[in-house]
């Protein structure tokens, strides 16, 4: 039997990058899969190629930073489906800039996509999670626990995130429901490729990226998946309330290591073949 099967699973933002390859991940081992983005045409392409690969997916338009938009989207899962047992908050959005440089609306905006959202579908999902013990699993970010020069409201919202993740996990705890959040470094995704972009010289940005992990290369979305799979399965039973960074090594780096010596020669990257 497979490691989901029977179970409904929501990912929001889920229309790409990792919220798309969790999906899958989720499909591929046996889960319904509600696929939850803000535009209808992008959940529907999601989930239709879900389907095409031989899974069970179907999506949903949601504003989740909307929580009337949030409500009605817990009460057509449970129309539909009969219930929730993995509710997967990955959507957000990116607000790079020094913060006076950052406007009073795209704060409030980064705070309700990055964290009011999650309030607003745990909220929503909770009674039905409690029905069948089930779990969350928040994105967060190392941003959230390290911080980031020129990202103080990113950092801050998911920050948030880890915070909103450890009290909800004591509340629901006595229900069996484990609540928990991942924080990655620099992922593949498009949102960090908008990122990217919004730098001066995107190229050396991205090259500054994999070599700020000790393990000298940015994280796929795939790995990330895998991660939060592992937190809304059986494997991770006893497991709640935490903020699991998985981050190659990134946090390891003061003053030493890929992005010091790598740059200046000292150390050469393995060549292929050479390590793992």
């Amino acid at each position: 039997m497979k490691e989901f099967a029977h179970q409904i699973v929501i990912v929001t933002g889920a229309a790409s990058g990792i919220g798309r390859e969790t999906a899958f991940l989720f499909a591929e081992r046996g889960a319904s899969v509600v696929v939850v983005d803000l535009r209808q045409p992008a959940v529907e392409v999601t989930a239709a190629e879900i389907v095409h690969s031989g899974g069970s997916a179907w999506g949903a338009a949601c504003d989740v930073s909307n929580p009337e938009s949030v409500r009605a989207l817990m009460e057509q899962v449970v129309d539909r489906e009969g219930g929730i047992n993995v509710l997967v908050n990955n959507a957000g959005m990116i607000m790079p800039g020094f913060i006076e440089d950052i406007s009073d609306d795209d704060w409030r905006r980064v705070v309700d996509v990055n964290l009011s959202s999650v309030f607003y579908t745990s909220k929503y999902a909770m009674p039905e999670l409690k029905k069948r013990r089930g779990a969350i699993v928040n994105m967060a970010s190392m941003n959230g626990l390290v911080g980031q020069m020129k990202n103080p409201a990113y950092s801050a919202t998911k920050g948030g995130v880890i915070a909103l993740t450890r009290s909800v996990a004591i509340d629901a705890a006595p229900f069996g429901v484990r609540v928990n959040a991942v924080c990655p470094a620099g992922v593949l995704t498009p949102l960090l490729e908008d990122w990217f972009n919004q730098q001066p010289n995107p190229t050396i940005m991205r090259e500054y990226t994999d070599l700020s992990h000790m393990l000298g290369r940015t994280a796929t979305p795939r790995e990330i998946a895998e991660l939060i799979l592992f937190l809304a399965s059986d494997r991770a039973s006893f497991i709640t309330g935490q903020a699991i960074p998985i981050e190659g090594g990134a946090t390891l780096g003061y003053g030493v290591g890929p992005k010091a010596e790598w740059t200046v020669g000292v150390f050469e990257r393995p060549k292929a073949g050479e390590g793992q």
